[in-house]
């Protein structure tokens, strides 16, 4: 099983820092003696390697030479081996298509990372703890926090799984939060890269959330774990990024 990070996107709400940066490389750590602040990036990267994922792919796409020129640094750093993934389309296309640009790497089996979200390594030690009751596909799922129209949203019951994944849902309607972070067996690489292919030829603007969806329609059972009552935050704007700096402090 390897790691996987999507930092292929703009983050247009973040300028002036993503006018050379793609959003994963956005500092949200305080600068260190002789080294860059950490990033969300680095983050994940630290805590891919505290549960033994050394092996990590990343997609990369919007200001990619700006991670290429990253990437010995940080293999030294984390004792990680990178894999860069390029996403030709990630200015024209949401991250549908960007999943799917692994869709190889996946066959391996994956903790897939959003490169935009702040959160502990105990949300990978969920997942992986979670593992060996068959599922395939297991979403990292915030039950606790109070949920608005911006968040993901899933609607999910433990006899059946997800049933519904979407940021367009009555927030009452939900069982929690989607933050981001996906465990993916190898036995759904196919199915999934196919569920992603329908989805971004059908509206190249579509999520990869909108991927999973596609095979809950198709009756595959997508699972999640609760990560229980901790910090964590999806960096779009800058107020989340003022909040991601106050956590990333404590991680």
């Amino acid at each position: 099983m390897i790691g996987l990070v999507l930092a292929a996107g703009a983050g247009r709400r973040l300028r002036p820092y993503t006018d050379t940066l793609p959003k994963a490389l956005v500092p949200v750590g305080p600068r260190e003696d002789g080294e860059d602040a950490k990033t969300v990036l680095d983050l994940t990267l630290a805590n891919f390697a505290e549960v033994g994922l050394t092996d990590v792919a990343v997609v990369v796409g919007y200001r990619k030479e700006a991670v290429y020129e990253r990437k010995a640094a940080l293999e030294q750093k984390y004792g990680v081996t990178l894999t860069l993934i390029d996403n030709d389309k990630a200015e024209e296309w949401n991250n549908a298509y960007s999943l799917w640009c692994a869709r190889e790497v996946l066959k391996q089996g994956a903790v897939l990372a959003n490169g935009d979200t702040v959160h502990p390594v105990s949300v990978e030690k969920s997942l992986l703890a979670a593992r060996g009751q068959g599922q395939k596909i297991i979403l990292a799922l915030d039950t606790v926090k109070h949920l608005a129209d911006e968040e993901m949203k899933v609607v999910s019951a433990p006899e059946h799984g997800v049933r519904r994944i979407t940021k367009l849902m009555d927030p009452a309607e939900a069982t929690g939060e989607y933050i981001g972070v996906t465990l993916i067996e190898p036995e759904a690489a196919e199915e999934l890269a196919d569920a992603l292919q329908a989805t971004f030829e059908r509206d190249p603007d579509l999520y990869y959330e909108d991927g999973y969806q596609e095979l809950v329609n198709r009756g595959f059972r997508v699972d999640t774990a609760p990560i229980g009552d901790v910090d964590w935050v999806e960096i779009d704007n800058h107020e989340d990024l003022a909040r991601g700096r106050e956590i990333a402090c404590r991680y």
